[in-house]
């Protein structure tokens, strides 16, 4: 027997602090009842995500895609919008691991590994995102201090975030941003609060893993080496 939220984690369905959202929010059943977070399962119970029942995965699988604009990291949408599911043709239900908004693009981590999500979403995992943000016209650098010195961001306070220029021209700017945990549409409201405009926001590595010369679009299974690096 273990905990209903680890029972889902361990499946790949999604994170264990996801499934505590769904749990709350009445969408996971145990035997045609509403789920209780903390709640004691085992492979004989029958335990159902929003009517579809939750087996565990077999064979576990990672992939890292280069997410495109006007993708939204979702499995389902319903709205009707273009989902990240769209983009990777395996007969494994993969799952994002952690999020990027809909106009933003780059590297994002889909697995069935329940541990390997929980790692990676955990607020206190620690693991360094950096991103190329493309800004409009040459940033000074009285902007680049503001952004270097953000403590709080709408009162909530944030770690310290590494910002680093890589090009400024008179059109354009791009900026490297180094966070260790990711708030909700962090970089681009931190850029609205020094005055700055994102024209672009491209996620090019998770901890020691690197987008490279993968394709916007295209996706590659990772490596047991390089799943090892991420669970570290």
């Amino acid at each position: 027997m273990e905990r209903i939220q680890k029972y889902i984690a361990s499946c790949g369905v999604m994170s264990r602090r996801a499934a505590e959202k769904e749990i709350a929010a009445g969408n996971v059943t145990v035997n045609g009842v509403r789920a209780e977070i903390g709640q004691a399962v085992s492979d004989k119970d029958v335990i159902c995500f929003h009517g579809e029942r939750i087996r565990p995965e077999k064979r576990k699988i990672t992939v890292m895609l280069n997410k495109p604009a006007g993708y939204v990291t979702t499995m389902s949408d319903e709205m009707g919008r273009k989902t990240v599911s769209d983009l990777v043709d395996l007969p494994e239900r993969l799952y994002p691991a952690g999020r990027l908004d809909k106009d933003s693009e780059g590297l994002l981590i889909m697995t069935n590994d329940g541990e390997l999500a929980n790692r990676l979403t955990h607020p206190k995992s620690g693991k360094k995102k950096i991103y190329h943000v493309y800004l409009r016209g040459s940033v000074d650098n009285n902007a680049l201090d503001m952004l270097r010195a953000m403590k709080t961001l709408d009162g909530e306070k944030i770690n310290p975030v590494g910002v680093e220029l890589i090009k400024r021209s008179p059109t354009g700017s791009v900026v490297k941003f180094t966070l260790t945990e990711g708030k909700n549409r962090q970089i681009r409201r931190m850029c609205e609060a020094a005055g700055v405009t994102v024209t672009q926001l491209k996620r090019v590595q998770i901890g020691s893993l690197r987008l490279g010369d993968l394709k916007t679009g295209q996706y590659r299974k990772l490596t047991d080496k390089e799943k090892e690096e991420l669970l570290k």
